[in-house]
């Protein structure tokens, strides 16, 4: 069966919003009001873990307990549930590019056709430079069917359904905007997990350029920037030397990235680089502000998020990119 969806990233007018993420194993939940553009007032957030063997009755009955049954809901995808593809945009009227881009990407998926839905959205912003490419979203069906009967199982209903990167370009743009620099290109680096680094790239308010960074389990708990001379994995004390190189990765890859970047966009000059990684946000902005050679600076939203504090850092880093899909704006492609 085939489903039929939302646009990835359209949103319906409300001033009270209600975003979940649920990837099978726990439900990210944020309810904000609006209390000015770009500026949400958080009401209350948290991480709810299903237990048992049947995970969408217990949900439901949790968000019965928290008080969130029964309402409309945006839901949002992390990266471990779709493929963001980039091509070259086919040469076809604007009706017909999500037909063609389905064709073109069948090679490069790891499902059949069949088996997925579809999203496409343009790279970057056209008063810049045509890029000619156009970025694919392909999310199982199944992804899709969890997050909707789970939806469903608590009386929610699902009014669009969003994708993490998307919901980093809104946070960072937003940050942009605040500083007067919207127009100019910058760059977020986001830990929103234990293991994975999302880097996106954006200028004029659109997402340019996306990359997912994996550094293995644990890398949230070891040691960054040559700090003490073992850490604590799960298996014991692990060298620092071990630790070290993945750190090094993370610079490497990025460095790799910006060059790309200075390569294929070179009228749009890098102007600041953020990062997120929750309590450890200023020690990363530290020590790649260090190793890169550019001044990285905290992603701190809290000043359009009155309320987003407390919690587990656990849960807190889950419920973090949420945030960006309150900020998504009217009148604009997905």
């Amino acid at each position: 069966m085939r489903l039929t969806l939302p646009r990835f990233g359209r949103r319906a007018r409300q001033t009270e919003q209600l975003v979940l993420a649920w990837d099978g194993r726990a439900l990210a939940y944020v309810q904000a009001r609006q209390e000015a553009a770009d500026r949400y007032r958080v009401q209350r957030f948290g991480v709810l873990r299903a237990e048992g063997d049947k995970p969408g009755e217990d949900l439901a009955r949790q968000l019965t307990a928290a008080g969130l049954r029964g309402k409309a809901v945006r839901a949002m995808l992390r990266t471990e549930q779709y493929q963001m593809l980039q091509i070259d945009a086919p040469a076809v009227p604007p009706e017909e590019l999500k037909t063609a881009a389905r064709w073109q990407i069948r090679d490069m998926v790891n499902m059949h056709l069949d088996d997925l839905t579809l999203d496409v959205l343009k790279v970057g912003d056209e008063r810049v430079r045509a890029s000619g490419s156009i970025f694919v979203v392909a999310a199982p069906n199944a992804v899709i069917r969890g997050v909707m009967e789970t939806a469903q199982a608590a009386r929610c209903s699902v009014d669009v359904i969003d994708i993490q990167e998307l919901a980093q370009r809104n946070l960072q743009s937003a940050l942009a905007r605040r500083a007067g620099a919207s127009e100019r290109a910058h760059a977020a680096i986001v830990m929103s997990d234990d293991q994975m680094a999302l880097l996106t790239i954006c200028a004029h308010d659109e997402l340019f350029y996306t990359r997912r960074i994996d550094l293995g389990a644990g890398f949230m708990q070891a040691p960054w920037g040559g700090s003490s001379a073992t850490a604590q994995g799960e298996g014991g004390e692990i060298p620092l030397a071990q630790e070290d190189e993945r750190a090094q990765r993370l610079v490497v890859e990025i460095q790799r990235s910006l060059d790309l970047w200075d390569r294929t966009w070179p009228m749009l000059v890098l102007d600041r680089i953020g990062v997120q990684a929750g309590t450890r946000t200023a020690e990363m902005a530290q020590w790649l502000s260090r190793d890169l050679g550019h001044s990285v600076t905290p992603l701190d939203a809290s000043p359009l998020f009155p309320g987003f504090e407390g919690g587990s850092e656990v849960d807190r880093r889950l419920c973090w990119p949420l945030l960006g899909v309150l900020l998504r704006s009217e009148g604009r492609q997905p």
